[in-house]
């Protein structure tokens, strides 16, 4: 395996342990998925669909998220929103999120 490859796939590995961070983070707003993936990917968090679908239903399977359809436009849509106790995870891993970049940013200055 090149180190192109190595670390394309290190670097996925780092990223699929963000989604569930960037989910709760993103949906404070109601969102139907496809708009979410969307967001995500511009954002340069890749998620695949086949990913991000299951995903949004364990967080809600969780009482992470609430979701509801939204019929009114031709085509139904069911949208996604930050429950209470979503919220409450969503603090506490943004708290262990900072911590981690500070860790992490010391060990990799200390090693220079």
């Amino acid at each position: 395996m090149s180190t192109e490859e190595l670390i394309l796939s290190q670097a996925q590995e780092l990223r699929r342990g963000t989604v569930v961070l960037a989910c709760l983070a993103l949906l404070e707003r109601p969102q139907y998925g496809y708009a979410l993936l969307e967001t995500l990917n511009a954002a340069g968090v890749t998620v695949d669909g086949n990913t991000l679908y299951p995903l949004l239903r364990r967080l809600e399977k969780q009482g992470l998220l609430t979701s509801e359809w939204n019929t009114d436009e031709p085509r139904p849509r069911k949208f996604y929103r930050v429950g209470p106790q979503g919220s409450q995870v969503r603090t506490g891993l943004v708290r262990e999120w900072e911590d981690l970049v500070t860790s992490i940013s010391r060990l990799i200055k200390e090693s220079r």
